[in-house]
């Protein structure tokens, strides 16, 4: 069984190779080198060592990650002919090392690959920066950097960040999270004497530096400022735990989920009031109250072991899966008719025995309760459960009302004057229904109009330099009908 010794040539010069490593590397066996852009290898060739390397794939090879492959291939095929060899690679060789990862993965029957000694940049970039990994470290290859794998409240470091290219997208991905202004700190060739470079600069001056190469990695400490972390995710989450903790808000530690059910219909309703009025700006800033009741939603679930944020995310995720097997399975939809049908069989199967198979089995029952109210109505009506004529609707209206009347003179502050103004509001809408109306529609104009005249009111009031308090409820319904005259055009 042929042996592959995969040895790091540590992150600098001979000083800071490994013991064993060198051994091995003057132990007589063929050495193959990732690449000899590496401070330690003049020196090695000095000392009369003989190596070939993989730098003439970097020149063939466009995409890095068909390099690393190809590396891969060209080791086992060597290992193929039997004989033992050493491949050295920049660091430690499980460190930022992706043709070894790859070499790893492929391994065949046959080969043996032993991972020997290395000493990886990160020992002395810690030691320069004078940070302590242990208080949390994030590690990161600059070429594939994306924002929602950084943290701000751990040290990071970025390595592969061996041109200004890269160093460019480096700094657009930060500038998600960090301000543009952060201040940063960039290390060059760390460990080697005479070429070793530490520069702090502000986050946006990263791509402006002419002398980033391969030995270059940046280091972005933690955030220490709360006002610099806002745009992290789970800063939010943090800030709404706070708020419930024993010495957080009063009002957000007494709120249950049944509290919070009007703010969240309130919070969506002002989140499509903004997508209507086409104001980007209210937008944004209505999505993050309405996050806010996620948030405390799953707070409340946490502390009462029913949930957390991260079930919420999991089940959407699942959800959203499940629900397009057209997107990540092997079903197919051509326009949006058919990817709506796998969409609703799908929901269809997650009920399973769930699914009630009555005549309101299908009436959602989330909504505006109006709009419930009709649905529900709608349903019944189907199978011949409704009114003949609008003559008895208006006699159901009047019973209701008169039920409504008896329980407020017995106790106005009593349960049954909640369900008797219940049932009249219920029939009020069937009256809606059965003229052919949306109730929504209808109340909402009605606030509206309002809205309107009262305005009008407020402002007559206002005009008299006179208090509210002065004028009597008589002189308020006169001002009252004035408003309606004055807006019957506009309405």
């Amino acid at each position: 069984m042929a042996v592959i010794h995969v040895v790091g040539l540590g992150p600098g010069d001979l000083s800071g190779l490994p013991m064993g490593t060198y051994q091995l590397l003057t132990s007589g066996l063929p050495v193959v080198l990732r690449t000899r852009i590496h401070p330690v290898v003049t020196q090695l060739e000095e000392q009369g060592l003989v190596f070939e390397s993989f730098d003439d794939l970097y020149e063939t090879v466009d995409e890095f990650q068909q390099v690393y492959f190809e590396m891969a291939q060209r080791l086992l095929a060597k290992a193929a002919q039997g004989q033992d060899f050493i491949y050295a690679v920049p660091g430690h060789p499980l460190v930022a090392e992706q043709s070894v990862q790859n070499l790893l993965q492929m391994q065949a029957l046959g080969v043996d690959v032993k991972i020997g000694p290395g000493q990886s940049f990160l020992d002395i970039a810690a030691a320069r920066l004078q940070i302590d990994p242990i208080d949390g470290l994030l590690l990161l290859d600059g070429t594939t950097l994306v924002d929602r794998a950084l943290n701000p409240a751990v040290h990071l470091l970025i390595a592969q960040v061996y041109q200004q290219a890269i160093a460019a997208e480096v700094k657009l991905t930060l500038m998600e999270v960090y301000p543009d202004d952060y201040e940063i700190t960039v290390i060059r060739a760390a460990g080697v004497t005479n070429e070793e470079r530490i520069e702090r600069i502000p986050l946006y001056e990263l791509d402006r530096i002419s002398w980033v190469d391969h030995l270059t990695t940046v280091y972005v400490p933690p955030m220490d400022e709360q006002a610099q972390r806002l745009r992290d995710l789970w800063e939010a989450v943090d800030i709404v735990a706070r708020l419930r903790a024993p010495d957080g808000c009063p009002w957000d530690r007494e709120q249950t989920h049944a509290s919070l059910r009007k703010y969240v219909i309130e919070e969506a309703y002002e989140v499509a009031q903004a997508i209507d009025e086409e104001d980007e700006e209210q937008l944004a800033d209505e999505l993050g109250d309405l996050l806010l009741q996620v948030l405390l939603h799953a707070q409340i679930g946490r502390e009462f072991g029913e949930f957390t944020i991260r079930d919420v995310f999991a089940r959407l995720s699942a959800k959203l899966i499940r629900r397009h097997p057209h997107v990540f399975g092997s079903r197919e939809a051509e326009d949006v008719m058919v990817a709506n049908q796998l969409w609703n069989e799908v929901k269809r199967q997650e009920r399973g025995d769930r699914s009630a198979t009555g005549i309101l089995a299908n009436v959602s029952l989330s909504g505006p309760a109006l709009m419930v109210a009709t649905d529900v109505q709608k349903a019944a009506a189907k199978v011949g459960f409704d009114w003949k004529q609008v003559k008895d609707v208006l006699e159901k209206i009047n019973e209701e009302m008169t039920e409504l009347q008896e329980e407020l003179r017995v106790d106005e502050r009593s349960e049954a004057v909640d369900e008797e103004l219940g049932d009249l509001l219920f029939a009020c809408v069937n009256l809606s229904r059965f003229c052919k109306r949306d109730a929504e529609a209808l109340l909402m104009r009605a606030t509206q109009k309002f809205v309107k005249r009262f305005n009008w009111v407020e402002s007559s009031v206002q005009a008299s330099g006179k208090d509210w308090s002065a004028f009597s409820a008589d002189r308020l319904d006169d001002l009252w009908r004035d408003a309606k005259i004055a807006l019957r055009d506009k309405n």
